[in-house]
């Protein structure tokens, strides 16, 4: 039976943590609040685990979910031959709504479903989230919704929606940011944003001049710009988009942009979630 547990009290905090990793031990999913929306969440180098969390959210292995990570510093161990600019957005915007696409380390054993070869990665600005994944390492994070459904953006509602699939959700109030991470696709060159979220393109391009927006406006060969593998699909927990389009990271709903593996929460992630091949986060 799922249990659901208040994480508003340190008493409560300790007591949440612990049993979700115990969960997360048993290979079964857990339910998080994240800075966009909540998130469904499983143990990242569980291939079991992760075709749970695809099971309970009515999702197949071609929406692979993004990784929410407690710090920046998890980067390097997780992906490959990081861009500089990718580094630069990381150190400006996390943690926050941002989920970066970038390549993933070849050696690592995990298994997130079709990543054509990435991992969307970000670092949620919320403590729980990042308390539980200090305590846990990687997880594999998307919006804690069912396919088709609106990302939920309490405990109570997440439950609704997964009831028995995940076996404990951490109760930290009400979210009210809807609006998913916003996903940019760090393997192809210029970057580009491949699903538009909380973070507004003008913000990026502060840091990085020129990096694509999702309509390509500014760009002098929007439908072709860029060299490098296709993007994941991103999606993330909270992420949530319209209809069918999650936070978990969002964009249209449940849906993300065209290009690439990710499914766009959530992680953040909200939770995660990210179009094109690449996990997507919340």
């Amino acid at each position: 039976m799922s249990t659901l547990i208040d994480c508003t009290t340190d008493a409560g905090l300790d007591e949440a943590i612990e049993a979700a990793r115990a969960a997360l031990g048993r290979q079964e999913c857990v339910v998080l609040p994240t800075d966009t929306v909540y998130g469904i969440g499983a143990d990242a180098f569980s291939p079991q685990a992760v075709a749970v969390l695809l099971a309970a959210k009515g999702r197949g292995r071609n929406m692979p979910p993004p990784v929410l990570i407690g710090a920046p510093q998890v980067m390097d161990g997780l992906a490959a031959d990081v861009p500089d600019g990718a580094r630069a957005l990381a150190e400006a915007f996390w943690p926050g709504a941002l989920t970066l696409i970038l390549p993933a380390q070849p050696s690592l054993a995990w298994d997130l479903g079709e990543t054509r070869g990435t991992v969307a990665l970000r670092v949620p600005d919320d403590q729980v989230a990042r308390e539980l994944l200090r305590e846990v390492g990687p997880m594999a994070v998307s919006s804690a919704n069912r396919t088709g459904l609106p990302a939920a953006t309490s405990a109570a509602a997440a439950r609704e929606m997964l009831g028995e699939s995940v076996a404990v959700y951490l109760d930290d109030g009400d979210r009210d940011l809807s609006a998913p991470s916003t996903i940019v696709d760090c393997t192809v060159t210029p970057f580009r944003v491949v699903r538009q979220g909380a973070l507004p393109h003008a913000e990026l391009a502060a840091v990085v001049p020129d990096l694509v927006p999702l309509d390509g406006a500014g760009s002098a060969d929007a439908a072709g710009a860029g060299t490098g593998p296709a993007a994941p699909a991103a999606a993330e927990p909270a992420e949530v988009a319209p209809a069918d389009a999650e936070p978990a990271e969002v964009a249209p709903a449940d849906a993300a942009p065209a290009t690439g593996p990710h499914d766009g929460a959530g992680a953040d992630a909200g939770p995660g979630d990210t179009p094109g091949g690449a996990p997507a986060g919340r």
